[in-house]
């Protein structure tokens, strides 16, 4: 199954080619371009906490 980052991605993916290759009305536009930036900010806070992760790991490591 795939994981939500991976999910979320794909569906910014998807609404970034509807904005650029559909003609949606101004109302839809704008609702995915909410979608779209809920979404880039779940992504980036996932990317965050994993590279704050991998910090983590890697000073342990370092201090072994």
């Amino acid at each position: 199954m795939e994981n939500s980052f991976e999910k979320s991605l794909n569906q910014l993916e998807d609404i970034i080619n509807k904005l650029e290759n559909e003609d949606v009305s101004l109302d839809e536009s704008i609702a995915l371009f909410e979608k779209g930036v809920k979404l880039s900010n779940d992504c980036r806070k996932t990317l965050e906490t994993a590279e704050q992760k991998i910090i983590s790991l890697t000073e342990a490591e370092s201090e072994e």
